[in-house]
């Protein structure tokens, strides 16, 4: 299905959300595409015009109205379908901004918030189908929280034909050390400790490993299997060495918020025991590519607040590691300058129609996180995951993120 654009020479952008807040994810990004952010060293102002938005769930906090006195341009309006025609019965706009993060939806009994992004991304795709054109599509985070969902909405944007961006900030934040793995590199087994909840940053830390590892050599195989640890289970495995220690001390060589084991300034790494007492309810979900390579992601609430990746590479004598960096908070005003980068690379698609890098990449984190949320729920058991039989190249290192 082809692509047309607006008469505007500056894309025209529909705004869809599930809520519009304070320090919610819509703020966050839309305000950057709105208003404008730091890149490169400079501040720089969108090349886009935000002329729709609809959100779902309004009421008290809600950001919307004083958005649109600032920005008259933008028309709320009540449905998706007429966000995305402005009035007119047919495709209005040059691309879709979709923030399918947070705001109160039902949790299911495996502990998964079912948000609405496929109800959603299906609205989307009906007014594209009507219109007979598309245009680029960005989802915030992970695909749906049902993997036959996800894997849908990912054929249907190839079956069609338009740019679909997914994901999150982690893989286009700073590093320290600002690294990437090397490509074609022979990577033996790689980790991400990070903290957090399930259903939440688990997927954060997922694709803290995977946009290391997809550029190792090959490319991208796919996942035979997956199999949750958590609580006492987590701590046997930990013990019996299902994971690497030396990674597991690299990615905690990296962070900036280690909770030490004990009170001096020599080593502050924390004894088993020590960890134990700081990390109540530890959980990891560990995987083998079919090539071989395992990855081990960890959430260890209380030890760190960093996303840390470290991976083995033959030849190597030490591990590779880095730390993702995410600004805070401070004194309640928003600062999470990390989706600066994010924002960017979501104005890149809007005005070249092309994916800033691989769509897969979400697909298989997406997968990566159903797969351990099903672990978990039945019982930590392993899992065979042939539905991850996901194999793609790797995009241009985007490592400039200043």
């Amino acid at each position: 299905m082809g692509q047309s654009p607006t008469a505007s020479k500056r894309p025209q952008i529909a705004v869809v959300a599930n809520i519009y807040k304070k320090h919610l994810h819509t703020q966050h990004i839309i305000d950057r595409i709105l208003d404008g952010y730091n890149f490169g060293g400079v501040f720089h102002h969108p090349e886009l015009d935000v002329v729709s938005i609809f959100v779902e769930q309004r009421g008290e906090g809600d950001l919307v109205p004083e958005r649109v006195e600032r920005h008259p341009n933008m028309k709320v309006y009540p449905t998706i379908g007429q966000a995305l025609t402005r009035g007119t019965g047919k495709l209005a706009v040059d691309g879709v901004i979709y923030i399918g993060e947070q705001g109160t939806y039902p949790q299911n009994e495996k502990g998964q918030t079912e948000y609405p992004r496929y109800r959603f991304f299906e609205e989307i795709v009906d007014v594209f189908r009507a219109s007979g054109r598309s245009v680029p599509v960005y989802l915030d985070k992970h695909l749906s929280w049902n993997w036959t969902w996800a894997k849908e909405m990912y054929d249907t944007a190839r079956q069609m034909g338009f740019p679909l961006m997914a994901g999150s900030s982690l893989p286009v934040t700073w590093r320290i050390p600002s690294i990437d793995m090397p490509l074609g590199a022979t990577v033996r087994e790689a980790m991400s400790v990070a903290y957090g909840g399930l259903d939440s940053y688990d997927i954060h830390a997922l694709e803290t490993i995977q946009c290391m590892v997809e550029r190792r050599k090959g490319g991208e195989t796919g996942v035979a299997w997956l199999q949750a640890y958590r609580g006492e289970n987590f701590w046997k495995a930990h013990e019996q060495g299902v994971w690497s220690q030396a990674l597991f001390k690299a990615c905690l060589c990296r962070s900036h918020t280690l909770t030490p084991g004990r009170d001096n300034f020599t080593d502050v790494y924390p004894t088993l025991q020590e960890l134990k007492a700081i990390v109540r309810d530890p959980v990891a979900y560990h995987y083998q590519h079919t090539d071989g390579m395992r990855c081990t992601m960890i959430l260890m609430n209380n030890l760190v607040v960093d996303f840390l990746f470290s991976a083995s590479i033959e030849d190597q004598p030490k591990p590779l590691s880095t730390l993702m960096y995410l600004s805070r908070r401070t004194a309640g005003e928003t600062l999470e300058s990390y989706f600066d980068p994010l924002a960017h690379y979501i104005e890149q698609m809007m005005l070249t129609g092309k994916e800033p890098y691989p769509i897969e990449r979400t697909l298989l984190t997406t997968g990566l996180l159903c797969a351990g949320i099903d672990s978990l729920f039945q019982g930590q058991q392993r899992l065979a995951t042939p539905q991850l039989d996901i194999h793609y190249q790797p995009g241009a290192s985007i490592l400039r993120r200043t």
